[in-house]
């Protein structure tokens, strides 16, 4: 693409040859080990080699587990150096497959599966008012909303309030006091309306309170430590900024009424975005809605166990019925009244449908969580894998969305329903 087109629509330079600027951790692949053809997963890699010639993506990771293996683990692009904005002086760090990145709003997955950990040890009861725990949130007509609603996305705060300073991102008791004095937009929880920032918040308080300690110790004490991540951590070290990816806008810039949806759901124009997470006060700080930071690997690694039953490698993380828990429907599907798309929700997890979903066609069973529009991470228990495709860029509207969608049904069609699960649905 010439060098003008490639600036007006926000794109990264892409080299001719991508093997230049692919890293594979063929030591981690393992397709044998499961009698998975070769040429399945190329296919799948084909797929997201394409996504990255759209030039919205800088770098793109990817784990794919299938049975429990790894069969995919690669990464293409660059970390840093190649946004569409970067001076040709910016040295350009290559991404791999141990390259932290943001998860955005796949952190949510995880910060629910917390709370149902929660229940599970009988500190909380997720249909409690959030107000049991935290009497001063009860103000402003938000005594009955509960910790359930909050998780399902029916709490009635779905933004912080408008005008609101970006540096209180960063200032727990700050943005708590705010959610306190906010007025609800509603209480019955009959509406959906994707809590994009604001959830987190209040789960986190909640957590802390209960436990009497922070969110991220909880993390690591029952889900990072015994999973062995190297890094899933809200946030990151400062002495390990310099491995975070950073983020870029890139694409066509948005225009209304997408516009108006983007500052609807995450409170700001997507530049605005852009300079905020990669701000290293955003980066260290603690964001349980939107700033978890690991691989591709580690989030696969995640759901891989959530599909497991609630175990990993032999070691109980959480009870097989608190994984239910976390992924059973609640509510019909309904068109979400922040995002104007139809969703469906469990307490947490963002969830697939037939004919066709969010997951791909025929995935009823399947759920996750999209971060910042790009990032897909999700499980199918009808199918067997857990997925992770990670990358830099968070294009909103623009040509890589064919690519985008060809990725998701890529994996679908190359592993197709399990016969037990096809059976089921003929039957249905």
């Amino acid at each position: 693409m010439h060098s003008l087109a490639r600036r007006a629509l926000n794109l990264s330079a892409i080299p001719r040859d991508l093997h230049s600027v692919t890293f594979r951790d063929t030591a981690s692949e393992h397709p044998e080990r499961v009698d998975l053809a070769p040429e399945v997963p190329e296919a799948v890699w084909r797929s997201v080699e394409a996504l990255y010639r759209t030039g919205v993506h800088p770098g793109i990771q990817l784990s794919l587990r299938y049975r429990g293996e790894q069969v995919l683990h690669r990464a293409i692009g660059h970390s840093r150096g190649n946004g569409p904005h970067d001076p040709r002086s910016m040295p350009r760090m290559p991404m791999t497959t141990e390259t932290p990145v943001c998860f955005f709003s796949a952190s949510k997955a995880v910060t629910a599966l917390l709370m149902h950990m929660l229940a599970e040890q009988g500190l909380v009861n997720l249909m409690d008012p959030v107000s049991y725990y935290c009497p001063e949130f009860a103000s402003s007509g938000k005594r009955t909303i509960t910790v359930h609603q909050i998780l399902s996305h029916r709490g009635g705060i779905p933004a912080i309030p408008r005008e609101t300073p970006i540096d209180v991102l960063w200032d727990k008791d700050e943005i708590w006091r705010l959610l306190c004095n906010a007025r609800p937009v509603e209480v019955d929880g009959a509406k959906v309306a994707y809590h994009a920032i604001t959830g987190g918040f209040v789960l986190q308080r909640v957590l802390e309170k209960v436990t009497g300690d922070s969110i991220d110790a909880y993390l690591d004490k029952y889900l990072r430590g015994p999973m062995g991540m190297k890094w899933f951590t809200y946030g990151i070290g400062a002495e390990h900024l310099p491995d975070l990816a950073s983020n870029y806008a890139t694409g066509p810039t948005p225009r209304f009424p997408v516009s108006w949806i983007v500052n609807r759901a995450l409170g700001g124009d997507i530049g605005t975005v852009e300079r905020v997470t990669n701000d290293p006060r955003f980066q260290e700080a603690v964001i349980p809605a939107g700033n978890l930071c690991g691989t591709a690997e580690e989030m696969s690694r995640f759901f891989q166990m959530m599909l497991n039953g609630g175990t990993w490698n032999g070691q109980r993380i959480c009870s097989e019925l608190t994984i239910r828990r976390a992924i059973q429907q609640f509510g019909s599907l309904q068109v979400d009244r922040t995002m104007m798309l139809p969703m469906r929700f469990s307490a947490g997890m963002m969830l697939g449908g037939n004919p066709v979903g969010l997951w791909g066609p025929q995935s009823r069973y399947a759920f996750g969580h999209v971060g910042l529009i790009n990032k897909f991470c999700w499980a199918d228990p009808a199918r067997d894998i857990s997925v992770s495709l990670l990358n830099t860029g968070f294009p909103i509207v623009g040509h890589h969305l064919p690519a985008l969608g060809k990725f998701v049904y890529t994996v679908c069609k190359q592993f197709p329903l399990l016969p037990e699960h096809r059976r089921r649905l003929v039957a249905a």
